[in-house]
């Protein structure tokens, strides 16, 4: 085996880094477009004369689109591959940018959001999954985490771009025509994401699928040393090989049903404790709970953004070194400190600075852990015959769990009796609860993936569900050994 050190000096650095980047573009398209909502959320429901169902339809409608997208994400990265679907992504972000600042009626508007959300669907799959195939080993964990920052970027560059384009009018200006400037300006970064994706190459792994192992041994020589791309080109097909008289792999057997479902529960956690809740409705927070104008709610969603993109960089930076559990534990015990204290000042309505300070705190623990890791884990934890398919079922797991959070926010914002009860503190200290089991969880269930090959995947989780080794036959109704 070819050590760290050795295979560093192998590897085509500025190739990888440049395909890495072209493929982030979509993290930070998904980014952009989900969190756009969040400076337009006060306008729309004004312009519309939303009741509180319909706003949380308005913020989370998208994410119906997002649940189509990943679903059908693992189907085209089989039948067409990672790049074809990467570049459809663009083309969707584009339609739903311009569709979105133009509409008259609410539904319209929803109809283009959810356009634009089949696109977040693709590519929030797709693009990790990308970079994981293209990545060496030793620097897949950073690799794939640049996707997760180019998500938090897209998210704090939308807050800037809704900043800006707020004070360019007052508040009749911004309910008229403020809010389609903000959807609107999704054009310009989509259109980059589908010029720059026309220059990437085809994933190797893919190619290896489809039996195309010429053009598979020429990406992987363009990535790395020959002669190290030769042993790459083996070890993925040795991966390949075990399933290769079959005439369909099935995810639910073969000891891959657990991983699937782990990968399910790792989507669903990071969405139920509560992330999008402050990345989407950060601004009406800020307001309904500090007391604050929509520009300065707006300038302090602009630093909850900033937060996030910095502790992200930091998680960056260790993941590859301290591993996937440990930054997934601690932050989530960060996260579920914060988040119940904030539930707590709105309780006790002690808000103002300390519902900033906390929700500052509840960003830094979820950016370092949740964010990144969780995408980092799914883009290396299935074995390669079935990534397609099992990072579909579990990203379109995670777009539901974000709709229903998204959706029931607002809900439990505007119902009478919590807020009469709990002055606001109720949903959040919900998701304080999530973030326990979320604790519990990985402690218990997930392993560390830390410098393993993707090709080490299915003898891990052939070990752990102790299922007899490949090349023994299995009669049927034999037990496990």
């Amino acid at each position: 085996m070819i050590d760290n050190q050795k295979a560093s000096d192998q590897q085509n650095l500025p190739y990888i880094i440049s395909i890495t980047i072209a493929a982030t573009l979509g993290g930070l398209l998904f980014g952009y477009d989900t969190a756009v909502i969040s400076g337009a959320i006060g306008s729309l429901r004004t312009y519309f004369e939303l009741t509180a169902a319909q706003t949380g339809w308005a913020a989370s409608s998208a994410l119906v689109g997002c649940v189509i997208g990943a679903s059908i994400a693992g189907w085209i990265a089989d039948r067409f591959g990672r790049k074809p679907g990467l570049l459809a992504a663009a083309v969707l972000f584009t339609v739903s940018a311009i569709g979105s600042a133009i509409p008259d009626s609410f539904t319209v508007f929803i109809i283009f959001r959810i356009v634009g959300g089949v696109g977040v669907g693709i590519a929030s799959m797709l693009s990790p999954m990308y970079i994981a195939e293209i990545a060496p080993e030793h620097l897949r964990g950073r690799l794939v985490s640049l996707n997760q920052f180019a998500i938090v970027l897209g998210i704090l560059v939308v807050y800037f771009v809704n900043y800006y384009i707020a004070l360019q009018g007052d508040v009749s200006w911004q309910v008229e025509t403020g809010w389609r400037w903000m959807f609107g300006s999704e054009t310009i970064p989509a259109a980059l994401f589908f010029l720059f994706m026309l220059f990437v190459p085809r994933s190797p792994r893919w190619l290896m699928l489809v039996g195309q192992e010429e053009k598979a041994d020429t990406v992987l020589s363009k990535i790395m040393n020959p002669q190290y791309a030769k042993k790459a080109l083996a070890d993925i097909k040795l991966s390949l090989h075990r399933d290769m008289n079959k005439p369909k792999v099935k995810i639910i057997g073969q000891g891959f049903g657990w991983v699937v479902f782990i990968g399910i529960m790792l989507s669903v956690f990071q969405q139920i404790t509560g992330i999008n809740v402050i990345l989407y409705y950060a601004p009406e927070i800020f307001s309904q709970l500090g007391g604050g104008t929509t520009d300065s709610s707006l300038l302090q969603t602009i630093v909850v953004g900033a937060v996030n993109m910095l502790f992200t960089i930091v998680a960056i930076l260790t993941v590859d070194s301290l591993g996937r559990k440990p930054l997934m534990i601690y932050g989530a015990l960060g996260m579920g400190i914060c988040i119940t204290a904030v539930g707590l000042t709105a309780y006790y309505q002690i808000t103002e600075a300390w519902i900033l300070i906390f929700m500052l705190g509840y960003i830094a623990s979820f950016a370092l852990s949740l964010g990144p890791v969780v995408w980092v884990l799914l883009s290396e934890i299935f074995p390669n015959q079935i990534r397609g398919k099992a990072m579909a079922i579990a990203v379109a797991a995670q777009w539901i769990s974000n709709f229903l959070v998204s959706q029931t926010f607002p809900m439990m914002m505007g119902n009478t009796y919590l807020m009469d009860t709990f002055h606001g503190g109720f949903p959040f200290w919900v998701y304080g609860a999530m973030c326990a089991v979320t604790i519990w969880f990985v402690w218990k269930y997930v392993p560390e993936t830390k410098g393993r090959k993707l090709e080490d995947m299915e003898e891990l989780w052939r070990k752990k569900s102790d299922l007899v080794p490949e090349d023994e036959p299995v009669a049927a109704g034999s037990p496990r050994r």
